[in-house]
C-alpha cells in the first residue's frame, strides 16, 4: 500500500483514540511510532527520532524550571500578593486575576499558572463574597492566552518556531510571540471582564461537609509529600492559616469526593490538597483524576487553609485528626528555600534565549542542571516534574508529522484545500486552517493538532510561494482557542469541579474569545509577519 495511505490511517487512528478518551495519550503516540515503522512509511530511527529531537529536550527542561517555581512558592507568592490587595470588586477581581495567570503562563506553563493560582482564587472568592465560578474559567482562558507572550509559554511555540525554521523560513524570537500575545491577552480580559458576571454560571461547586476544610501547604516537608507547590508565606498570616487533617476510621467524609478549591458548608475553610493514605505520590500512578479529585478513605490527608478560628473548630472535629494543630502553626513563615536561586536561574535562561547566544535546549538543560546543583530541586523532584506524558506525545507526534512530510500526504491534503478555495487569497488558506486547528483542538491535544496541521501549512505556503512566517504564527494562535470544551486542555479540566461547572459552561464565555481569536490569526497576524 502507498506509504502516504498508511499515514492517512494512521492520522485517523490516532484522531478516534483522541476523541475516545479511553487510550492514554502516551499509548496513542507510541502506538503512532510503531505503526509508522511497521507499516515501512518510516524507518526506526525516523519513526524513533523525536525522542532525541532538540525540540522534546528543550520541553522537557521547561517542566523543571516550572517546578522550582513552584516548590519554592515563588508563584503561589506572587499570586497571593497580587490577588489579596485586589479588594472585592467582580471586575476588578477578574481583570486583575486574568492578568497574573498570564503573566505567570508566559514563564512557566498553563497548567502550572492555573494550579498554582486555583487555591489562591477560591479562597479570595469566598473572601469576597463571589462563587467561584465566576473566576475560574477566566482564570483557565487567560492562562491560555498569556502562553502566546513568550517562547517558553507552551509547547506549541517551540514546536512551530522549529517547523518554520526547519521549512526554509526562520525561528521566532523569544519576545516576538508578544506581538500576537499583547493582543490576545487584552482581548481576553476585555471578554472575561464584560462577559464573565453575564456568560458565566452562578454555580456553587461541590462541597465537603462541614467537617472538611481547605489546605494550604505550610512547610517544605509537607510541600513534598503532596507533590504539590504551596507557598509558606501566603498560607499563614494574623487572619488565615493552614493545617494537615487525616480522615478518621469512622468520619462522615469516606466516600466523599474532593479535590483542590472545594470549600466547605459554611465557606470558611478551603480544600488546597489531598493524598491518598500513607502512599507516596506516583506521578505514573496517581490516586486521583486529571482534575485532582479523590474519594476519601479514612487515613487519607488534607491540606486545609482558612480563618485561624474557623481551622482550631474544624481540627477538633471528630470527622478528622490534627497532623498539625493550628495554634502551634499561627505565624509567619516567609518564601521557600531556594526561592531566590530559582529566581535568578530563570532570569539567566530568558537571557540566553532571548539573546539567542545558545540553542534553546541547551539554555534548557543548562538551567534544569543549575537547579539541581544549587540545590533548588532534588533529582526524584527533577524527575516528577516532567510531564512524560506531554514529552512522549510530542515525540511521537513528531513522527506523524514526518511521515505527512516525507510520504507526499501533506502535499495531497494542500492541493485538495487550494483545489476547493483557489490560490488567489493566502488567507482564505490560512482562515481554513485555523479553523481546522480549532476543531480539532477542542477534542484533542493542541500540540498534537499542530503536529498535523504544521507540514500541510508548509505545503500551502510553498505552492502558493508565499512566506511560512504567517502560517506558523496562526496556528499557534488558532491552537490556543482552546475554549470551547471542558476537555480542551487540562487547565479547563483542572477548573471544572472547583467552579462546579457542566460540558456546556465553557462555550458561553469561549465562543466570542474563539472567533476573536480566529480574527487575529486570519486578519491580524498576517500584517504583522506578512505573506
Amino acid at each position: 500500500m502507498d506509504p502516504a495511505v498508511w499515514t492517512f490511517i494512521v492520522l485517523g487512528l490516532a484522531i478516534f483514540a483522541f476523541v475516545s478518551n479511553r487510550v492514554p495519550l502516551a499509548v496513542i503516540a507510541v502506538g503512532v511510532v510503531l505503526a509508522l515503522w511497521a507499516t515501512g512509511t518510516l524507518t526506526l530511527a525516523q519513526a524513533l527520532a523525536g525522542f532525541g529531537d532538540p525540540t522534546v529536550l528543550f520541553i522537557a527542561s521547561l517542566f523543571v524550571v516550572s517546578e522550582a517555581l513552584d516548590a519554592t512558592g515563588v508563584t503561589a507568592w506572587a499570586g497571593h500578593q497580587v490577588i489579596s490587595r485586589a479588594g472585592t470588586d467582580r471586575r476588578r477581581l477578574t481583570a486583575i486575576i486574568a492578568l497574573l495567570a498570564a503573566a505567570l503562563s508566559a514563564f512557566i506553563s498553563i497548567n502550572g499558572a492555573v494550579a498554582a493560582l486555583l487555591p489562591v482564587v477560591v479562597v479570595v472568592a469566598v473572601r469576597a463574597g463571589l462563587v467561584p465560578s465566576k473566576l475560574l474559567i477566566p482564570l483557565a482562558f487567560a492562562a491560555s492566552a498569556g502562553s502566546l507572550l513568550t517562547l517558553t509559554g507552551t509547547p506549541v511555540n517551540i514546536v512551530v518556531s522549529d517547523a518554520a525554521a526547519a521549512a526554509g523560513g526562520r525561528a521566532f524570537g523569544f519576545f516576538e510571540f508578544a506581538l500576537a500575545g499583547i493582543p490576545l491577552v487584552a482581548l481576553t480580559v476585555l471578554v472575561v471582564v464584560l462577559g464573565g458576571d453575564r456568560l458565566l454560571p452562578d454555580r456553587v461547586p461541590d462541597r465537603v461537609a462541614d467537617v472538611a476544610p481547605d489546605p494550604r501547604a505550610h512547610a517544605r516537608a509537607l510541600r513534598e509529600s503532596y507533590a504539590v507547590s504551596l507557598d509558606t508565606g501566603v498560607l499563614f498570616g494574623a487572619r488565615d492559616g493552614a493545617a494537615e487533617v487525616l480522615v478518621a476510621p469512622r468520619s462522615a467524609l469516606i466516600g466523599t469526593t474532593v479535590c483542590a478549591g472545594m470549600t466547605t458548608s459554611d465557606e470558611s475553610i478551603v480544600i488546597l490538597a489531598v493524598r491518598r493514605g500513607a502512599e507516596a505520590p506516583d506521578p505514573a500512578h496517581p490516586a486521583r483524576d486529571i482534575a485532582g479529585a479523590l474519594t476519601l478513605q479514612a487515613g487519607d490527608a488534607l491540606l486545609v487553609q482558612g480563618p485561624w478560628e474557623s481551622l482550631t473548630r474544624y481540627t477538633a472535629s471528630p470527622d478528622v485528626i490534627a497532623v498539625t494543630s493550628p495554634q502551634a502553626l499561627q505565624r509567619a513563615v516567609p518564601l521557600g528555600r531556594g526561592a531566590r536561586r530559582a529566581l535568578v536561574i530563570l532570569g539567566v535562561m530568558v537571557v540566553l534565549l532571548a539573546t539567542g547566544l545558545v540553542p534553546p535546549a541547551v539554555a534548557g538543560l543548562l538551567a534544569a542542571g543549575a537547579l539541581i546543583v544549587t540545590r533548588v530541586l532534588t533529582v526524584p523532584q527533577t524527575y516528577r516534574a516532567i510531564s512524560w506524558t506531554t514529552v512522549i506525545l510530542i515525540a511521537g507526534m513528531m513522527a506523524l508529522s514526518a511521515a505527512f512530510t516525507s510520504t507526499g500526504a501533506a502535499d495531497l491534503v494542500a492541493d485538495g484545500v487550494l483545489a476547493l478555495i483557489g490560490r488567489a487569497s493566502p488567507h482564505l488558506a490560512l482562515l481554513v486552517l485555523c479553523v481546522l486547528t480549532m476543531v480539532l483542538g477542542q477534542f484533542i491535544s493542541n500540540v498534537a493538532t499542530v503536529l498535523v496541521v504544521a507540514p500541510i501549512a508548509v505545503a500551502i505556503a510553498a505552492t502558493l510561494d508565499v512566506s511560512i512566517q504567517p502560517f506558523m504564527m496562526a496556528l499557534t494562535v488558532a491552537g490556543a482557542a482552546a475554549f470551547l470544551t471542558p476537555v480542551a486542555t487540562p487547565a479547563n479540566v483542572m477548573v471544572m469541579q472547583p467552579g462546579g461547572y457542566r460540558f456546556g459552561d465553557y462555550w458561553r464565555l469561549g465562543a466570542p474569545l474563539t472567533v476573536g481569536f480566529l480574527a487575529v490569526a486570519v486578519l491580524y497576524v498576517p500584517v504583522i509577519w506578512p505573506f
